[in-house]
């Protein structure tokens, strides 16, 4: 059926639902791999911040005998500094984190169409649809899944820690244990977020393209619109190839001679000298060659029947296009003909050509033809 939705989106219709907001994203992504970066490095950048604020603490100590404000202050500033580091750190991590994340899950874009004011946004009937349709369960459930694996995880590290509770181990022991466990736990529920994350996002991106999708009929009018309509272009391009026809039957009286083979193809030349070598100014085959040898007989443009030059011409030249250079010796002799005639008052007819042989060499066609190098030599009239 034309009217299902089975293609996937054109470049246009992915940057409009870009506009919109559709774009498949997840800001847990971004949050559980921040949580992670946090659980891997905290404990080395505390460890190291510690040492430091212990060192700073014997010298506050040792300089207490000799109390001195600006010694105070130095010390005081300097612990700050250390904590400061390590927030700004952590802080900067993490924003580079979060970026990535979002980034990576489909590029900076602003949903400049989803901000516009919309009186179906205040239709409380899609927002019913969004608290109990498919959108709403997957919260749900995912709300759910990622509740229990945080209780699963903080169970597992809190029974780890119930045999060292009951006054047996040394404080310290107990102490570092706890921020052991706690810190693998936080690691181990960042890991899992992650995970979550990464699924949820494969979900969105799920849906997103399923919504996203276009019937085949959406597609066919949006080529039409960037493309043009098939049957536009088709009018447009008849009236160029007859506006072209048009300019060059009316080249036609301008020509030296027309070559024809003898009713099918007809190539209508012209020589300047002062232009190089001789250019087709028609060229035609069938009801269009009829037409250019009626319109040179108007205007007593003479016609020569050459079938092997003829033919030769048409595969291998163009309207507006030098002859090539392998023709040169040929097309001279039907110049000279013509020209010779001219200069004893005679005009039109057609004529056999003055050619004795039927060879010529062999051409290119007018597509893989190269352009006549510069100087090279040109028929004489």
């Amino acid at each position: 059926m034309s009217g299902e939705k089975s293609e996937k989106p054109t470049t246009k219709r992915r940057k409009e639902n870009r506009k919109e907001g559709q774009v498949p994203r997840t800001p847990e992504l971004g949050a559980w791999s921040a949580l992670l970066l946090i659980a891997m490095f905290l404990p080395g950048l505390i460890g190291r911040e510690i040492d430091r604020l212990r060192e700073l603490t014997t010298v506050a100590f040792s300089s207490a005998a000799d109390a001195d404000a600006d010694v105070a202050l130095h010390l005081l500033g300097k612990g700050l500094t250390h904590v400061l580091f390590t927030l700004v750190l952590l802080g900067a991590g993490i924003a580079v984190i979060s970026v990535a994340g979002a980034l990576g899950q489909g590029g900076f874009f602003l949903a400049t169409k989803s901000i516009k004011p919309k009186l179906s946004k205040i239709n409380p009937l899609p927002g019913f649809k969004r608290m109990f349709g498919p959108q709403a369960l997957w919260e749900g459930a995912k709300m759910l899944i990622r509740s229990g694996i945080v209780a699963l995880l903080v169970w597992g590290a809190v029974k780890t820690m119930l045999p060292l509770i009951g006054g047996l181990v040394p404080i310290p022991v107990v102490l570092d244990q706890f921020a052991s466990n706690a810190v693998s736990m936080i690691r181990n529920i960042a890991v899992a977020g992650v995970m979550l994350g990464g699924f949820d996002y494969l979900v969105k991106r799920h849906q997103i393209g399923k919504k996203t999708k276009m019937s085949k009929d959406e597609v066919k009018q949006e080529y039409k619109q960037s493309e043009g309509d098939p049957l536009l272009k088709g009018a447009i391009r008849s009236r160029q190839l007859a506006a072209s026809r048009n300019r060059m039957m009316a080249d036609v009286p301008n020509a030296d001679v027309v070559l024809v083979n003898p009713t099918h193809v007809a190539v209508a030349l012209a020589y300047d000298p002062e232009r190089g070598a001789p250019r087709v100014v028609a060229r035609g085959a069938g009801v269009i060659a009829a037409a250019i040898r009626e319109r040179a007989t108007e205007a007593r443009v003479p016609l020569v029947r050459d079938v092997p030059l003829a033919r030769a011409l048409y595969t291998s030249t163009t309207v507006g296009q030098e002859i090539p250079t392998e023709l040169y010796a040929a097309v001279a002799q039907v110049l000279a003909f013509v020209i010779s005639r001219r200069t004893r008052g005679q005009r039109g007819g057609e004529h056999r050509t003055p050619r004795t042989s039927d060879e010529l060499p062999e051409v290119l066609a007018a597509g893989r033809r190269r352009p006549n190098p510069s100087g090279a030599p040109t028929a004489g009239r």
